[in-house]
């Protein structure tokens, strides 16, 4: 057996010197920048570090694809806020122009005592803004506000229906009945004739310019013929009735006489009823002139010496000298516009296209 002590002293330590310990091998690798593991351990770092940078790009494109997606969802927000809002405000629009029209916002304003104004614009008739129930309503609330000195009808129209001309005179009438200190001034402005003539005539009194249209008091019913053109295109019309003289109107169809003879009467019968209110309401104011109701129509100059009017002035002139209460309160219901062209839309056209065809022989005071 041998003994340790006789051996090299190379021989005799734990380990030789050329290997390293566990220790100090990653210490000799860094001591020894050309050896081997020194390489494999430079890669090693290098590759981690690589690591480490990839790692980095992989979070800073996660952050931005999740800071794009809070910056769109702010964005959509705020389309939806103003979406919604746009929304709001349409709604308010049409709550707006439903809820809209009633008595001028004048007459909502308290204002003490004042002359009362109704405006009749354009042709009289159900379907028009001058119409019997919008006039009726505007007088009705003058009347009825107890600062109301007077009413003024401020009249520009060419006429229309007899019967809703016939329905304002009558509740002018009967206004002045109920409320006898309550005078009411008729004021024709441009035109004043026929069916608006009609209301006039109800009036206490009636002023107009010396160039303005008066009177026209008389009936008219018009249409047209299309037998012969009917004839020479080869068209025949088919017309079935219960009643002998059911389509006496159709212009499709030739003139009886009999049937003309008819609507003769109507129409005279019609007349007469116009000529007795104007009577009634103008008195012996009105002078006897054969022509007085013709049909045809005077200026305010000529109408004044015909006792179709009183005076020559306008609305500020009548309540300023006439009532003595130049403050004038608008009273004129105010047209719902979107209902009305909801609902007049389909009429309007239809009316339109007829009355140019001559399709329609309605009676008309003009």
């Amino acid at each position: 057996m041998t003994d340790s002590t006789n051996r090299p002293d190379s021989e005799n330590k734990p380990w030789r010197e050329e290997e390293s310990s566990p220790g100090a091998d990653e210490a000799s690798a860094v001591a020894k920048p050309g050896h081997e593991t020194s390489t494999i351990k430079e890669t090693d770092l290098g590759q981690n570090s690589q690591r480490a940078g990839g790692g980095n790009k992989e979070w800073q494109l996660i952050e931005g694809l999740v800071g794009g997606i809070l910056v769109e969802k702010r964005r959509t927000r705020r389309w939806g806020i103003f979406f919604k809002l746009l929304t709001f405000i349409y709604l308010f629009v049409l709550l707006y122009l439903f809820t809209l029209g009633g008595i001028s916002k004048d007459a909502m304003v308290k204002s003490g005592d004042h002359t009362a104004l109704v405006e009749i614009s354009g042709v009289i008739a159900a379907d028009e803004a001058a119409n019997a129930d919008s006039i009726v309503t505007g007088l009705r609330a003058a009347f009825k506000d107890k600062h109301t000195k007077a009413v003024i009808l401020r009249i520009n129209s060419p006429g229309g229906s007899p019967v809703q001309a016939g329905y304002v005179y009558d509740e002018i009438k009967r206004l002045r009945g109920l409320h006898p200190d309550i005078k009411v001034y008729a004021v024709i402005m441009d035109l004043g004739a026929s069916g608006a003539y009609y209301i006039a005539a109800a009036a206490d009194e009636i002023y107009a310019d010396k160039a303005s249209l008066v009177g026209s008091i008389g009936v008219v019913a018009s249409g047209f013929g299309f037998v012969d053109a009917m004839d020479k295109v080869g068209v025949s019309r088919r017309v079935y009735t219960a009643g002998e003289h059911k389509g006496f109107l159709d212009p499709f169809l030739p003139q009886n006489n009999s049937e003309t003879e008819f609507w003769q009467t109507v129409l005279n019968t019609t007349h007469q009823q116009f000529i007795d209110s104007v009577k009634k309401g103008r008195g012996e104011r009105l002078k006897d002139d054969p022509k007085l109701f013709s049909g045809l129509v005077w200026s305010g100059e000529q109408a004044l010496s015909l006792g179709l009017i009183d005076g020559l002035g306008s609305a500020s002139y009548v309540a300023r000298d006439i009532v003595k209460q130049e403050n004038i309160v608008d009273f004129t219901p105010q047209e719902n516009p979107f209902e009305r062209f909801v609902e007049g839309l389909g009429a309007s056209m239809g009316n339109a296209i007829s009355n140019k065809l001559g399709l329609s022989q309605e009676m008309k005071l003009r």
